[in-house]
Formats: C-alpha cells, sequence, structure tokens
C-alpha cells in the first residue's frame, strides 16, 4: 500500500502484506462463505447425510450436526470463520438449526452476488437485508403458535423433529420421552429451565434402548475406601465444600524440638486433628458424604468404620446438581453443619457401568437435577446419540421458556418468502430488489430439503406455495410422502428461536461480509518474536518490496 507525496513513494505496510481490494475483496469473501455453506448442505433434514472428520490425531467423528462438522473442520479464510461464528451462536442459544442458519447465509450472499453484477451498491443491498430480517421477525411471531409447558405430547413432537435425521429415529420415541420428562424435572417454578442441570453421561456398551433416566445423579467416581458400604439406602447426604485432612499453615513455620518424645507428640497431634473433624462429620447423622475436596487416608478409616459412603474430589457442577437433586446444602467449613443441610436420596450405590466403578445417588424426591446414561454399541454411535440429545434438550427447554412453535419441513421459509415478496412490492426503488432477493434466498431450505430426499425441488416449492397462497400457513415438505402436508398435524414442529435466531445470525453475517471491500492480511511474524526490526535490515530502505 503505497501514496504517491510530491513524488516520494510513501510505503505504509509492512513487506510480505497481502491487499485485496473493491470487487476481488467481495468476491473472494462471498465465494469462501459459500464454500462453506455447501460443505454443510447435504447434511440438511431427516434425509441428510453424514459427515466423517479425521483430524490430525487420526480421530473420527461422524456427524450431520452443522456445528460439529465446522468446528472440526480446519477453516483458514477469514470470511469462512465468520459463517463458523453462526453455527457457533445459533448451538448456543437454541441447539438446532445450525445447517439451517449457514446455508441460509450462504444463499443470501450467493444473491448479493447477482445484486452486485447489476451495479447495486452494498449497502443498498445490506440495508434491504437488515429491512427484510426485521419485516421476517415479524411475520413469524404472527404464525407463531403458543404453547403450554405442561403440553408434553407438543413438546415430545419438537424434540422428535431435532432429532430426525441424527441416526436415532428407531428409539426416538423413548429418547424423546426421557428428553421431556428431563426438562420437565429441571424446570425451575419461575419457568427458568438451564440443561446444565441435566447431567448426561456416555457409556460404551450395551444398546441404545439401554439409555435412561435416573431420578437423581449419577457421578462418575467411586468410594474413597474399599471397606465403606457399596449401598446405602434412604441416604442423609451431606456435601462439604472442604477438605478432611490436616490442615498445613498458610506461612513458612518453624517448630523447634528439642527431645525425641516431642516428635512423636507433634505427630499424635495431626492424627488427633483428623480424628476430631472425621467425629464432626460422623456426629451430623450423615450417611453418605460427597466432598469437593481430598479426605486423608486415616480419615478414610474412620468414616467406613462409622458406615459411611464417602466421595472425594467431586466436580463443583457436580455438586450444585447433586445439592438440587436431594435437597442438600452445599456447606463450606466442617464445623458449620447444621441438621437442617443435610439432603435425602431413597438409594445411594455404587454400580459398575462399562468396567467404570459410577456412584447412583437415585430415587430423589422431587430433584431439580437429574441424569440420563446415553449407551449405544461403539464409541461413535454413542457421541452422535449424545449431539441428538443435547438438540432435543435445548429445543425443549426453549419451548418451555418462549412458549411458542411455529412449523417446520419448509412452511416458515416459504411464507416468508411470499409475505416478503409483497412487502417488497410496496416500497419501489433499488431497496425493493434486496428484499426480494432475501426473499427468494429463503426458499433454499425447502429446496435443500427436497434435494436431499431425492425429490424434483421447484415442483416440491411450486406445490407448497400454491398451498400457502391458498392460507395454509403450516403447510411444509413430507419428505417421506414426497408431497406438501400440514406439519402441525404431521408433528414436525421446531420453536419459534430456532427460526428467528437462525434469520437474524444469516442476515448479520451477510451484511458484514458485504459490507468489507478491503482485506488488509498482514504477513506472519518469521523468525524471532517480534519478527524484523521496523525499518528492515540494516542497509535497506524501509518497506523495500512492500506496495
Amino acid at each position: 500500500m503505497s501514496q504517491q507525496l510530491g513524488g516520494q513513494q510513501v510505503i505504509i505496510l509492512r513487506q510480505g502484506t497481502q491487499r485485496t481490494r473493491g470487487q476481488e475483496a467481495q468476491n473472494s469473501n462471498i465465494a469462501a462463505a459459500k464454500a462453506v455453506a455447501a460443505a454443510v448442505r447435504s447434511t440438511l433434514g431427516p434425509k441428510g447425510m453424514d459427515k466423517m472428520l479425521i483430524d490430525g490425531m487420526g480421530d473420527i467423528t461422524i456427524t450431520n450436526d452443522g456445528a460439529t462438522i465446522l468446528q472440526q473442520m480446519d477453516i483458514e479464510h477469514p470470511a469462512a470463520k465468520m459463517m463458523v461464528e453462526i453455527a457457533k451462536t445459533q448451538d448456543k442459544e437454541v441447539g438446532d438449526g445450525t445447517t439451517s442458519a449457514v446455508v441460509l447465509a450462504g444463499e443470501l450472499l450467493k444473491n448479493a452476488e447477482n445484486l452486485l453484477e447489476q451495479r447495486i451498491h452494498p449497502t443498498v443491498i445490506a440495508e434491504g437485508y437488515q429491512q427484510a430480517a426485521a419485516k421476517s421477525m415479524e411475520i413469524l411471531t404472527g404464525i407463531a403458535i403458543t404453547v403450554k409447558p405442561g403440553d408434553h405430547a407438543m413438546l415430545k413432537k419438537v424434540a422428535e423433529t431435532a432429532i430426525s435425521g441424527k441416526g436415532a429415529e428407531a428409539y426416538k420415541d423413548l429418547l424423546c420421552d426421557i428428553v421431556v420428562k428431563a426438562i420437565t424435572r429441571v424446570t425451575d417454578p419461575d419457568g427458568t429451565v438451564d440443561i446444565k442441570h441435566v447431567n448426561v453421561q456416555k457409556k460404551v456398551g450395551g444398546a441404545i434402548e439401554d439409555t435412561v433416566m435416573i431420578e437423581g445423579m449419577v457421578i462418575d467416581k467411586e468410594r474413597a475406601h474399599p471397606a465403606m458400604p457399596k449401598e446405602v439406602k434412604d441416604a442423609k447426604v451431606l456435601l462439604l465444600n472442604a477438605a478432611l485432612e490436616y490442615k498445613k499453615t498458610e506461612v513458612n513455620a518453624k517448630i523447634n524440638i528439642t527431645r525425641p518424645e516431642q516428635v512423636q507428640a507433634f505427630l499424635d497431634e495431626d492424627g488427633q486433628m483428623v480424628h476430631d473433624m472425621a467425629d464432626k462429620v460422623i456426629k451430623t447423622g450423615a450417611t453418605v458424604v460427597f466432598f469437593q475436596k481430598g479426605i486423608d487416608d486415616v480419615a478414610q478409616h474412620y468414616l467406613a468404620k462409622a458406615g459411611i459412603l464417602a466421595v472425594r474430589r467431586v466436580k463443583k457442577s457436580d455438586m450444585d446438581n447433586l445439592s438440587r437433586a436431594t435437597g442438600a446444602a452445599i456447606v463450606s467449613s466442617i464445623d458449620a453443619i447444621t441438621p437442617a443441610d443435610l439432603g435425602a436420596a431413597g438409594h445411594v450405590e455404587e454400580k459398575k457401568l462399562s468396567g467404570a466403578e459410577m456412584i447412583f445417588v437415585s430415587k430423589c424426591k422431587n430433584p431439580k437435577a437429574v441424569s440420563l446414561i446415553i449407551r449405544g454399541g461403539s464409541e461413535h454411535v454413542v457421541d452422535e446419540l449424545e449431539r441428538a440429545v443435547h438438540d432435543a434438550l435445548m429445543v425443549v427447554s426453549v419451548v418451555v421458556q418462549d412458549k411458542l412453535i411455529v412449523a417446520g419441513g419448509g412452511a416458515p421459509e416459504i411464507e416468508l418468502s411470499l409475505q416478503l415478496h409483497r412487502y417488497a412490492a410496496t416500497l419501489g426503488g433499488r431497496i425493493q430488489l434486496a428484499i426480494e432477493a432475501f426473499a427468494k434466498a429463503l426458499e433454499i431450505i425447502p429446496r435443500t430439503l427436497a434435494e436431499n430426499a431425492g425429490l424434483d425441488p421447484i415442483d416440491m416449492i411450486v406445490a407448497i406455495r400454491a398451498e400457502h397462497e391458498a392460507g395454509k400457513k403450516t403447510f411444509g415438505l413430507d419428505v417421506y410422502e414426497g408431497k406438501p402436508v400440514d406439519m402441525l398435524k404431521a408433528g414436525v414442529v421446531e420453536p419459534l428461536r430456532v427460526k428467528t435466531q437462525a434469520i437474524a445470525s444469516a442476515a448479520e453475517a451477510a451484511v458484514m461480509i458485504l459490507r468489507i471491500d478491503d482485506v488488509i492480511a498482514s504477513s506472519r511474524a518469521s523468525g524471532p518474536a517480534g519478527g524484523m526490526p521496523p525499518g528492515g535490515m540494516g542497509g535497506m530502505p524501509p518497506g523495500m518490496g512492500d506496495y
């Protein structure tokens, strides 16, 4: 990058910096974004295909989850990385619709490219896309259907739609039932849901139908001492965020010993201190104790003698969930324990599952945290099943909180497309072309669903559009029947937030990429940290070779 100044060329960029601008920069960014969308497009819908991803270590992932595919791909291009961010945001916010969001962003950019070729300025396209996205939110809210959080049949349909195409169709009745029960259990009285309170454990072995929900917690730990009981019924549970071991002084202390017997007295005092701490725990009446920190060997012996089942070094997240499941308070000091701090569990047992010992805290009364144990014949099956269950948990929790759903199968996209075309006609000017391009881009979702099912996309879109023109707003593509059907009656439903988030994210990313007209990529520093000193090497004019 250089500037003529009184006949003298002034160079302001470091040697090796690459710069593309104008139409070339836009074309490069749009091409990269479209390539990312094309990479995941074939995975969309119940008949979408899977991708096999192999990382640098040779580990294999088989999935059709858009966010997982894009995170595992080693993407270099900066505009392509922005597309990955869309999938990450969608996954974090609503758990489903990641592929739809990325495919839609790619189509918005493809349509924008056609407008750029017609000499329509990028800011006009950006403004049109923003207006179209805002209008889409308004239209979607208008066609959304209200659901009661207690409508388990509808919640189950929401979960089934999220699981479809994830390789678990044969077991979706069982899995969706478990998911809806789990979310119902962990929902707080004010209607908020945090899926962190559903503790998901993967265990390879058995069959998918062995997947179960435990009314309580499953901790991936074993008893602290083999002499402790393996099973405790009607357990009184104590949760301690403290260590049951000798406390070292926090400052450097010096102890002067003048006689040999003083050494033994000092060691005896240490042992007595641990004994007293163990006694305080035993006197609480607790029969099962979970420690977030360690337990001294001597203390383990005392607890085992008292018939207490103790578990040490339990994760903070597991402690929080144990507190919600058993009703026990997490106590930070052994001296501060009161009977009111104890919780209850009908059954606590150490069991072996797939060769590993685990602690099952079950039969809890009204638990606000539950555990799912996912089983399957191989590691890849269990991993993909976990991703499917995570998506289902997320969408059900979103519906419980928002209480709003829309029909699936491309129905909302066709309705939006039709209404946006009508809206664009009322505006006029160049912005009308941008809104029409946005409306056209929305058809990529039903088009892709048809293509992935081996159907003719043009015939399908024309057929669905005809139904919507007749006022049937919930009609979408049934990929099994190969014709438009009422998605609401067919049980293909999604949370409203899946659609609004996907459209908002896709529009924002497309607008951001469109507004870039200059890409300046610094050269990577080579050699010592900090690279070459300013002004280049001795004897070389500053910036030689730059442009």
